[in-house]
């Protein structure tokens, strides 16, 4: 079943999408998921990940198809509001370059237990 979600608030940004994203991943622990499950050799990859994460399921969110157009999302306030630090398209690049089959298994993992929640929670 699909839930239909009406706006009527004036004002709303372009990506008011987000909010719903980044707040339901909030509530439900899928980030706590990511940064504990999700464990890159790299300390400082690590130490970067969530933001990068974040910025991603932004992208995706906001309809971003080349990394050039992260710059859109850099001055939405709403992204500011959840402190994530839209970065040049350069650096978002370079991180996504650090995944393996490693670390990708690692995130399918968590799909999986994201999965797994949202699985129990409707029975």
């Amino acid at each position: 079943m699909i839930n239909k979600i009406e706006f009527s608030a004036k004002n709303l940004i372009s990506n008011a999408g987000l909010f719903l994203l980044l707040e339901h991943a909030k509530k439900n622990g899928i980030f706590d998921l990511i940064d504990h499950d999700l464990v890159f050799d790299n300390a400082s990859t690590n130490k970067i990940k969530m933001n990068h994460i974040k910025t991603m399921l932004c992208c995706n969110i906001g309809g971003i198809d080349k990394l050039e157009r992260l710059k859109l999302l850099q001055s939405d306030p709403l992204i500011n509001e959840f402190n994530i630090s839209i970065k040049e398209p350069e650096t978002g690049s370079r991180f996504l370059g650090n995944f393996s089959y490693k670390t990708t298994h690692m995130l399918r993992e968590v799909n999986f237990k994201v999965f797994g929640k949202l699985y129990e929670r409707k029975n």
